[in-house]
């Protein structure tokens, strides 16, 4: 099946790019022809171009990323986009409510995967690229039916640095370099690009390196254990390279080659694990959280030089490579129980290859207007775990070291899984009334299998029951209808339902992890895919000086995935007894979400934006604790020509409806940016900004755990900090 996918993909990949293939022959019979290409637009400007988004999709521009010092998903949702987090514990960000696999991240179209190993430890996805290499950001609130599994919650389409971007005009060489410091991990940073044209190809590199140390926050109890209020220390290293080569052929193609490696290292001195006396002395225990993406990419793209007379008006297509590895280590030294030195490196890894494409054609139907866009994404993948170890634990396990029985290491707790998906989309934007009503009916459908592989080292697992679980397999039809209705030229009406699904993990369905004698955490692999079936109804407002916004949602779940005891602590497992996952029938979550902005007196624009959601198990009727309490930003910003700046303030309300979570008291914090760009130096931009101003002392309540272990200040934001950047394009 993985062969036949891989040969479904290449023939896919092939009959795309040769689309432009009667262009490429004609300009291979002429010498030294100089075309003059139809550019296709990227990066900025084809910010929400392309297969994805909804009527809740924001933008983000470099721009603002650089105005507004936005160098990490925390900044966006503390300066743009109230309602957003990210979850610092489980390295991921929170949309509506929702996290980990249940919101997808994408990277100039390709999703990135949410690894989640939930025995061991090595999880994430949201953390593996570097804002530095970004041109810009689409964030949809609320599942995306035509990204697929996933796209649940929410999505965050990243969309990294083209040639063109540093190459307006008939420029032929062009560089950008950023380089900044920021004072809440004392981390200095470098990113350089440069690009250059040679007739009609163009060509970038793009490399930066962030080194840095632990975040900090209010606590300032520097001990041991259980009483330490201050950060673990921590020391990282992050580097990104990109490279890309775009060759511009007669007729609207355009072929392309892109690379990618992202890396980061984190060393922690975990003094929360550690004390003045027992098994893990003052310097004696160390952890790390490392990540590493690679990708390599295919691309064709088409834009036609006669828009609306030939039978395509867009393509595009990309055929990829991409490999996402994270390592959760310890490295320590035991005191007491079973004396000696003790390492793990829990690693988690899937490698996969993939073709996207899809086409977009205008054209009519008597008075109605149609934008008919259609596509494929086909995907395979081998996802694999393993823990290997170090400690002198000795057989038989008895005595002092009876406490090896759970110290299992050596092994896979999760079999080598295969998996394959094949998907089917389409979308149809009609305008009727000369397009002042708008009805756009979208359908994809899904097929997935996973297909777990019987290795040496799952075999030699504790918790092997001689047995491999089945594989597991499904298909999902997601439909979508949006009408939007133009009350005013600037005053849109709009409804919108939408259905999305999120497959479960590799870790939920085939993890098992424990032995005799102690407990047993076991995947299901009969597990159902989540369901979401929402609605959304607002209206928008838009004019040269004025905007606004406001949203209502309510969607409901089916099949939420969660864990579950099934047998309590007793028999074969006197420890803990045995727990895994069910699918919880029932969940809802339900909000508004306003904003606006106003641009008056020439150089002054004030803007607002608020969120707020509730969410409930409604099987259990309990509260949904990943849901954030109300939220919004405020701003007063003020711009000329050369310079500007803007004082902002995050607000939250006490989030105190929670099931066992974290009770986190409301607060409000206060921002001051500037930038100055002079007309004497083009492409200069020095950007600078003072960060809770007036050093509050707040909790962002989706980053302290459900069982916080330390005092309330370990789990503090940080207070008053500074940032400073400076760019330079030419």
């Amino acid at each position: 099946m993985r062969d036949m996918m891989r040969a479904m993909m290449t023939g896919a990949a092939v009959s795309a790019l040769l689309t432009g293939g009667a262009g490429a022959q004609t300009v291979a019979t002429q010498d030294n022809l100089v075309l003059d290409p139809v550019i296709i637009e990227s990066g900025e400007a084809a910010a929400q171009d392309g297969v994805g988004g909804t009527v809740t999709t924001s933008t983000t521009l470099r721009a603002t990323i650089d105005n507004k010092l936005i160098d990490s998903i925390e900044d966006l949702g503390r300066t743009e986009e109230a309602g957003i987090s990210f979850n610092r514990a489980t390295r991921s960000i929170n949309i509506r409510g929702l996290e980990g696999p249940r919101v997808l991240t994408t990277i100039d179209g390709i999703r990135v995967p949410y690894l989640a190993d939930v025995v061991r430890g090595a999880s994430g996805g949201a953390d593996s690229f570097d804002f530095s290499s970004l041109s810009a950001l689409d964030l949809t609130r609320g599942a995306d039916p035509l990204l697929g599994s996933g796209a649940l919650g929410g999505v965050l389409a990243l969309r990294t640095l083209d040639p063109e971007d540093l190459l307006p005009g008939d420029k032929t060489l062009g560089a950008l370099t950023k380089n900044g410091y920021d004072s809440v991990d004392e981390s200095w940073f470098t990113s350089n690009a440069a690009a250059i044209r040679v007739e009609n190809t163009y060509a970038l590199i793009q490399g930066g390196y962030r080194g840095g140390h632990e975040i900090d926050n209010q606590g300032d109890i520097d001990t041991l254990g259980a009483t330490r209020t201050e950060p673990n220390p921590l020391d990282y290293d992050q580097y990104n390279i990109l490279a890309k080569l775009h060759q511009y052929v007669e007729g609207g193609h355009r072929f392309g080659v892109t690379g990618e490696i992202f890396s980061r290292d984190d060393d922690i001195d975990t003094r929360t694990s550690q004390g003045a006396t027992g098994n893990y002395l003052a310097g004696n225990y160390s952890s790390g959280e490392d990540v590493k993406r690679e990708r390599a990419m295919l691309t064709y793209d088409y834009l036609s030089p006669d828009w609306g007379a030939s039978w395509l008006d867009e393509a595009s297509a990309v055929l990829y490579y991409q490999n996402v590895e994270r390592h959760s280590t310890i490295d320590a030294y035991r005191s007491t129980s079973v004396v000696g030195p003790y390492y793990r490196d829990n690693s988690f890894a899937e490698e996969s290859f993939g073709f996207n494409g899809h086409a977009t054609e205008n054209f009519e139907t008597g008075i109605v207007s149609h934008r008919l866009t259609f596509g494929t994404e086909l995907r395979t993948a081998t996802t694999t775990q393993y823990s290997y170890g170090e400690d002198n634990c000795r057989l038989p396990y008895t005595g002092s070291f009876r406490v090896c029985n759970n110290l299992h290491t050596n092994q896979s707790d999760t079999p080598e899984v295969d998996s394959n998906a094949v998907s089917f989309f389409a979308e149809d934007v009609m305008g009727f009334n000369d397009g002042r009503l708008r009805l756009t009916p979208g359908l994809r459908f899904d097929w997935y299998e996973e297909t777990p592989q019987l290795t040496d080292e799952y075999a030699g697992s504790a918790a092997y029951d001689g047995t491999l679980p089945p594989g597991s397999s499904d298909t999902a039809v997601s439909p979508k209808i949006l009408v939007e209705y133009d009350l005013l030229p600037e005053l849109t009406a709009y409804a919108q339902w939408s259905m999305g699904f999120r497959a479960p993990t590799v870790s939920e369905l085939y993890s098992r992890f424990g032995a005799d004698g102690t407990y047993l955490r076991a995947g299901n692999p009969e597990l159902e895919a989540e369901r979401s079936n929402g609605f959304d109804i607002g209206m928008k407002y838009e004019n040269a000086n004025y905007g606004a916004h406001i949203n209502v949602f309510r969607t409901e779940y089916e099949n939420f995935i969660d864990v579950v005891q099934l047998a309590p602590p007793g028999g074969l497992y006197p420890q803990g007894g045995i727990s895994s996952y069910r699918n919880i029938p029932d969940a809802r979550i339900s909000g508004v979400e306003l904003g606006g902005h106003v641009r008056f007196l020439d150089y002054w624009t004030a803007r607002g934006s608020l969120a707020y959601a509730e969410g409930r198990n409604l099987t259990d009727d309990t509260y949904l604790d990943s849901v954030p309490p109300l939220t919004a930003i405020l701003g007063l910003g003020y711009a000329q020509l050369e310079w500007g700046g803007e004082v902002s303030t995050k607000l939250a309300a006490r989030r105190d409806k929670v099931d066992e979570g974290y009770e986190a008291p409301g607060y409000g914090v206060v921002d001051l940016t500037a930038w100055y760009a002079p007309e004497a130096l083009p492409g200069f931009k020095v950007a600078g900004g003072v960060f809770n101003v007036f050093d509050k002392t707040y909790y962002d309540a989706v980053n302290v755990p459900d069982s916080p272990s330390q005092p309330d200040l370990y789990y503090s934001e940080p207070g008053r900090s500074f940032k400073l950047n400076l760019t330079y394009q030419f």
